[in-house]
């Protein structure tokens, strides 16, 4: 059963690469060409976004499977739990993201 979702996880995770690889191709989006500091201060605030909420999604995955095989242990189950808090914190920070770029736009005065 573990083996199994073990696979499952990781053929999503193939796959889903190489979606992102196609669409990358496809798109020959540069980010390293702004044309301003506005798409700059847009371009960190995506990236903060993006590491966040993956970050998250990582520890809520691995709180849902400590969960899942605590069998009753209540020191994993209090690691699981752990581990959802974090992931609550990485989803918040990623909410307030466009927050801390609105805040240095207002700085730099873009």
């Amino acid at each position: 059963m573990i083996r199994g979702a073990l696979l499952a996880g990781f053929l999503a995770l193939v796959i889903t690469s190489c979606a992102q690889r196609a669409y990358a191709a496809d798109a020959e989006q540069v980010l390293a060409l702004a044309k301003s500091v506005n798409e700059v201060l847009d371009n960190i605030r995506n990236w903060i976004m993006g590491i966040l909420a993956g970050l998250a999604t990582v520890f809520l995955t691995v709180g849902g499977v400590r969960y899942v095989m605590a069998g009753g242990d209540p020191g994993e189950v209090e690691k699981a739990k752990t581990a959802f808090k974090s992931a609550g914190w990485g989803y918040g920070l990623a909410a307030l993201a466009p927050l801390v770029v609105a805040i240095l736009k207002g700085i730099v005065g873009a």
